[in-house]
């Protein structure tokens, strides 16, 4: 007696049992959590992480299909092109496909990035350009490390395409990277190293896929392990390790060529978007509100911002400390305690002109021309005491201030590479002002006031140009106290004005019992200060921030136009001018709703980017899995690969799990009810639909009269019966599963004749040496069918709900020793 071997197990791609691949995206994956010291959010990771997925799944279907390494990267290329296109473009064919218009259209969004790359200061908003730039680099270091660690076999070479990833955020962060993106990044890459060779010494020895042999895989592991210790020893041991260096101009240790490690503009930044909100001072004595002064900032440098300018200087900051230029030492001292809660920094933090300081920490020096008290090392002070004036010029006075004006830098004066633009709207915004004081009042006015439409939002989105400042004050016109603060001091500069940044603190809020006043974080805020001979400096603050912490100066308290209105120095909407408060179109409304910014919101009813992100990933993917089913079915991918079980019970119901969410999100950009209602169908339908296909294939195959005939029609048979409520149990033979069909369906002499046929080549294409198709097999499976069609008809709750799909059994088996035909 003949028997059925076993079909020998088809040897599996190595791409496919090698595990360097996905070991290799996750080591990307890792490296690329090192942009968080430069990137704000993490949405832009998650797109990263969907990047690297499509990209590695793509390498791992083609290479399957014996493609070439190169083609296989311009495919990797061109999915990645078909995300960044479903993601920030909304010309795409089909929406993700990039053709002229698409990338056009993302050429803009690039384009837009880079001028924010070299106008912004990290941690920058993960705006949608800055996720555009991100998914691209990253996706682009995904190709070349899969081609590397993959099709070139060289996982070590790709440790200088990861280690690239971290030099960029290193070099542009100013504080040190977080040390659990370098131990992720150091640990999948070690784990690359390992898992390659360990596949590499299992080939070798032509075990490939045992997992019982031990290879180089250990040592790999050792050797990056104790690199990785060490890496973390020196950074946290020596401070010539990392980005956080000091103040130039004094003592000893690392900080390179000098320089401060800390970005004033970073620091402001990175207080406002904590997430938290932390006390940073205590403040006992001041009795009027006023803004605290950190730093200043003098040089403005074209598409990039404000820079500290020339580097501090001066005399140890202890007891009477020198009068500042313009100060001529009159006014009424005011004593002032402040003691610092959470605060770690360079800048010792000051009100108004400071006379005299008493600190007990002996580091500090004190800047006349920059008005600030700065130590070479960043450290948190001790509490610490103010002798300052508080007192101010009136309108009046400053309106007739005279004098020399080469009492300042010439930096503060100079303003290369502001555009025409710019300077246009600047002389055109102080015409009539005949004196210094009117003109700085009238920038003031210009950012203030609702006919201008500028809004405070730390959340700064919208176009930028290659130039920052142009976009700000003509398109833009939404920000937070950094833009502000950057425009009109160089719109001041524009018009003869020597004007600087300063970066600090608003009034901050009273104490339950009303004894001191509490700084915190959510007060970080930098302003204008412009230079009046005999006077010094002078705040003007072009924010239009409605929180009630803003203060308005005395000299500021009239409406510039003269008219009868004195507002307070409470709030800073209802101050500044007389209608900032009148139009709900520009300020908060009484329940603090920002109207102005609602109204677009409200009378948008284009596509949500994330929705549009969400359909292209669900497509492309889609799109993936189902062309790597139609070239297993087509035999272009290895035989064995696409034949396996799990590859049938898993790829294919993931492949319409897409399709339908992709549907879904298509059909929700037209109505959401709509979506719903095909999610639903489709949900409903999927059983239908699933046992309509496998009835189509099986029936194909039968037809064909293939070496799989026979099997096939045996399997629908079941299939039918399952159907109909009568499963047959596994345990029985073909013959008396075939006698219980014939049975429990009341099947027909035509039936029944037709099941003889299909048993018998079943066992012929069992036990037969020459196994050929019957021929009558294909008519014998039709005339079964329509008996249990007439005999034993479905239901319409078994035809929408097949129990062949929902709850499948295993049919039954042949056994040797009824090889002798039996009646049916």
């Amino acid at each position: 007696m003949g028997s059925r071997s076993a079909p020998s197990r088809s040897t599996e791609p190595e791409w496919f049992t090698s595990a360097t691949p996905w070991i290799a995206a996750l080591a990307v994956l890792c490296a690329s959590t090192a942009l968080s010291g430069v990137i704000e959010g993490d949405l832009w990771l998650v797109r990263i992480g969907v990047v690297i997925v499509a990209i590695t799944v793509t390498g791992a279907f083609l290479r399957a299909t014996r493609l070439t390494p190169p083609l296989v990267a311009v495919a990797q290329v061109f999915v990645l092109l078909c995300l960044l296109t479903a993601l920030h473009t909304r010309s795409g064919i089909f929406l993700f496909i990039p053709g002229p218009d698409a990338l056009g259209e993302l050429g803009d969004v690039l384009a837009e990035s880079v001028a924010q790359v070299q106008t912004g200061v990290p941690p920058v908003h993960a705006t949608p350009a800055i996720q555009a730039l991100v998914v691209l680099a990253i996706g682009l270091v995904a190709v070349l490390v899969d081609t590397l660690a993959v099709a070139a076999a060289a996982p070590a070479a790709s440790g200088l395409v990861l280690l690239c990833v971290f030099a960029v955020p290193a070099s542009l962060a100013d504080e040190m990277l977080p040390f659990w993106t370098f131990i992720l990044g150091a640990a999948a890459f070690a784990l690359l190293l390992a898992v390659d060779g360990q596949h590499r010494h299992e080939a070798w020895r032509g075990r490939l896929g045992s997992g019982s042999a031990s290879g180089s895989g250990g040592s790999a592991t050792t050797v990056a392990s104790i690199a990785m210790v060490i890496a973390l020893i020196v950074g946290a041991g020596f401070t010539i390790v990392g980005t956080v260096g000091r103040l130039p101009g004094g003592g000893s240790g690392g900080g390179g060529k000098g320089g401060i490690g800390l970005s004033e503009m970073t620091s402001l930044r990175g207080m406002l978007n904590r997430g938290r909100t932390a006390e940073v001072f205590y403040v006992r004595g001041l009795p009027e509100q006023t803004y605290m002064r950190a730093s200043t900032l003098a040089r403005y440098v074209p598409n990039k911002g404000w820079e500290r300018g020339s580097d501090p200087g001066g005399q140890p900051a202890r007891g009477e400390l020198p009068l500042q230029p313009g100060d001529r030492g009159e006014g009424k001292t005011t004593r002032i305690n402040i003691e610092p809660r959470d605060w770690k920094s360079f800048w010792l933090p000051t009100y108004g002109s400071v006379r005299r300081i008493e600190t007990p920490d002996d580091d500090y020096r004190f800047d006349t021309k920059k008005g600030v008290i700065f130590t070479q090392r960043e450290r948190e002070p001790e509490p610490y005491e103010l002798d300052t004036v508080l007192s101010t010029p009136t309108k009046q006075a400053l309106r007739m201030a005279s004098g020399p004006k080469n009492l300042v830098d010439q930096e503060y004066y100079k303003y290369e590479g502001v555009e025409q633009e710019v300077i246009d709207l600047s002389n055109k915004i102080v015409e009539g002002a005949t004196n210094d004081f009117d003109k700085a009042a009238k920038l003031s006015e210009f950012f203030n006031s609702p006919l201008s439409d500028f809004k405070y939002d730390l959340k700064t989105q919208g176009d930028v140009t290659k130039d920052a400042l142009t976009d700000f004050v003509t398109k833009g016109k939404i920000g937070y106290c950094e833009q502000f603060a950057s425009a009109m001091a160089v719109m001041a500069r524009v018009v003869g004005l020597p004007s600087r940044v300063a970066i600090g603190f608003t009034a901050g809020v009273a104490s339950a019992d009303n004894s001191y006043r509490v700084i915190s974080t959510d007060d970080a805020h930098a302003w204008v200060e412009i230079f009046f001979p005999n006077h010094g400096w002078m705040t003007f603050d072009p924010t239009p921030i409605s929180d009630g912490r803003g203060v308005v100066p005395p000299y500021l308290r009239d409406t510039p136009q003269g008219g009868d209105e004195v507002p307070t120095a409470e709030t800073k909407t209802e101050t500044v001018t007389s209608s900032a408060n009148g139009s709900t179109q520009a300020s908060a409304s009484p329940d603090g709703t920002d109207q102005g910014q609602a109204l677009p919101d409200a009378g948008s009813t284009g596509p949500q980017p994330w929705h549009l992100w969400a359909l292209g990933v669900v497509l492309v993917l889609a799109f993936l899995v189902t062309l790597f089913l139609v070239l297993g079915l087509l035999g272009v991918i290895s035989a064995g690969l696409i034949g396996v079980s799990w590859a049938r019970k898993l790829l294919i119901p993931a492949a319409a799990g897409l399709w339908l969410i992709g549907v879904g999100l298509a059909a929700a950009l037209l109505s959401w009810w709509l979506a719903i209602v095909l999610v639903v169908a489709g949900v409903v339908l999927t059983p239908l639909l699933v046992r309509g296909v496998r009835r189509h294939n099986r029936l194909h195959t039968v037809a064909a009269l293939g070496p799989g005939a026979s099997s096939a029609a045996w399997s629908e048979l079941m299939a039918e019966s399952i159907d109909r409520g009568a499963p047959v149990p596994a345990a029985e033979t073909i013959r008396a599963a075939a006698r219980r069909l014939a049975r429990e369906h009341n099947l027909d002499d035509a039936g029944k004749d037709g099941l003889r046929v299909v048993v018998g080549a079943i066992e012929r294409s069992w036990y037969s040496a020459n196994p050929a198709a019957d021929p009558s097999l294909p008519g014998a499976l039709a005339a079964v069918r329509q008996s249990l069609r007439q005999n034993a008809p479905l239901s319409l709750r078994a035809r929408m709900f097949p129990k062949s799909v929902l709850k499948p059994t295993p049919a039954p088996v042949a056994e040797t020793q009824e090889r002798e035909p039996v009646p049916v």
